[in-house]
């Protein structure tokens, strides 16, 4: 299979390039390479890497930044993605494109299930809520597929903001009152694979197993980072007001993975130590954050 990858420099298209480098032919694509608000260049990009399939990860991901540039963040989760929609149904290419959890209102204790109604609180999630209307409205295959609190190699993530503020601080404050599933990029990037040779159209949840709030991920970092838990402390998100709402509850339960035998994904807390593994190696590497 060849496979278009836009994105391919953030964190989440450099795992999925390692992730391929010997299951298909990947082309990857990225701002230099021209721009996807564009039609002319999503033609251009198509015409010239003559996919037979596109993994859409290219993102506005600055959650707080679309408050305040609304045509920006519309523009590239919403615009692009529904012009790379077009042109591949056009094409007769497939289209996977990598959503979030934050087009889902948050409110619900138990999650979210794959066909539960998209209900955004704040613009990043409604950007993101515009890509996903124009996948799914496309004519040919598509895949949709959310994930959440993605971590990984490159230079910024909540893993690396943790550790670093350790170091500078002899205690932290982290919000307990929001929940999700942690997710590590290079076991996305194995579900992305196996979903694009799969085929399957539709909604899937890709997450790492588990769910935990950012105050029990943040003490999980620290212990296994080898310091203290109990720096950590719990906050409410009303103590750290951001400019963007967060939802409550972003836990992405799946089934739909499992029903194309997917087997069992690893815990977040079994994500996490491979991670630390990798920084304590040094490969680290560099890279965008999605």
């Amino acid at each position: 299979m060849r496979l278009l990858l836009t994105g391919a420099a953030g964190q989440l298209g450099r795992a999925v390039r390692e992730a391929g480098r010997d299951r298909c032919e990947l082309v990857g694509v990225d701002l230099p390479d021209g721009d996807l608000t564009r039609p002319q260049d999503v033609s251009a990009l198509l015409e010239q890497a003559r996919p037979d399939w596109v993994l859409h990860a290219a993102a506005f991901t600055d959650v707080d930044g679309a408050e305040t540039h609304r045509d920006e963040a519309l523009a590239v989760n919403g615009t692009a993605t529904a012009l790379l929609a077009e042109t591949c149904a056009r094409r007769g290419t497939g289209l996977t494109f990598v959503s979030t959890d934050y087009v889902f209102a948050g409110t619900d204790p138990r999650g979210y299930d794959e066909d539960a109604p998209r209900e955004p609180v704040n613009h990043y999630g409604l950007s993101k809520a515009r890509g996903e209307e124009a996948v799914e409205a496309m004519t040919g295959r598509w895949q949709i597929v959310r994930t959440s609190w993605l971590f990984g190699p490159g230079p910024k993530n909540f893993v690396l903001t943790i550790r670093r503020l350790l170091a500078e601080r002899p205690e932290l404050s982290v919000v307990e009152d929001q929940v999700g599933c942690p997710t590590y990029a290079p076991d996305l990037a194995e579900i992305l694979l196996f979903l694009v040779e799969a085929g399957s159209p539709g909604f899937y949840h890709a997450t790492n197993r588990g769910s935990c709030s950012w105050f029990a991920f943040a003490r999980e970092i620290a212990r296994q980072s080898g310091a203290d838990p109990q720096r950590i402390r719990p906050c409410s998100t009303a103590e750290f007001p951001t400019p963007a709402r967060r939802p409550a509850c972003s836990i992405l339960r799946s089934r739909r993975l499992e029903a194309l035998g997917y087997g069992p994904r690893p815990t977040w807390q079994d994500a996490l130590a491979r991670y630390l593994r990798r920084l304590e190696s040094g490969g680290e590497g560099d890279g965008g954050s999605v």
